[in-house]
């Protein structure tokens, strides 16, 4: 059976296996680019760890252009990291939240989501040491249509804000390391 597009026999028994053997759940996800000129560089994803070892179910790698618009100096290449940002908490907060309507029976008939934030790039440029070079502010706007009331809509909302790894991990915020390779 599937529900919401999802198959709750596989949602049901990952769930059982992760609890009989929690070190299942420990993934570890990967990234790699190459700077290309200007603002442009591409990111490549492939491969990653989880469910105890290393995936091979991916016969390709996805590729991500980054890059600018002319008014930062780019090209339009592609869009730019902080959009793609956007871009990653979007798509989590939309998985994390029919993944837990499924997980409650409740089906999802229609699902999109706005985003917006602010940045100042002063704070980027280094320009005014009191400005951050990061979003001030993020803003996501969900129109959820489900076979639920008002209440479950609002509860799964904010169980998709609390459980979003994305949205955790700018939220706490999560520390990040850079080192020469």
């Amino acid at each position: 059976m599937t529900l919401n597009g999802l198959d709750t026999a596989q949602m049901t028994d990952t769930i059982a296996a992760i609890k009989r053997q929690p070190s299942l759940a420990r993934f570890q996800f990967r990234a790699r680019n190459r700077w290309i000129d200007g603002g442009e560089n591409h990111s490549t994803i492939r491969d990653f760890y989880g469910a105890g070892g290393e995936d091979t179910s991916r016969s390709s790698s996805f590729e991500f252009v980054n890059g600018e618009p002319p008014v930062l100096l780019g090209h339009n290449e592609g869009a730019n990291p902080v959009e793609f940002l956007l871009h990653a908490l979007a798509g989590c907060v939309t998985t994390t939240l029919v993944l837990h309507a499924a997980a409650r029976g409740i089906r999802i008939t229609a699902l999109s989501t706005a985003l917006e934030g602010e940045i100042d790039l002063q704070g980027l440029l280094g320009l005014d040491a009191s400005v951050s070079p990061g979003y001030e502010q993020i803003r996501i706007a969900m129109q959820v249509e489900a076979d639920c009331d008002a209440a479950q809509l609002d509860e799964l909302i904010a169980v998709a804000q609390r459980h979003s790894p994305v949205c955790n991990t700018v939220c706490r915020p999560v520390p990040v390391v850079i080192t020469r390779a």
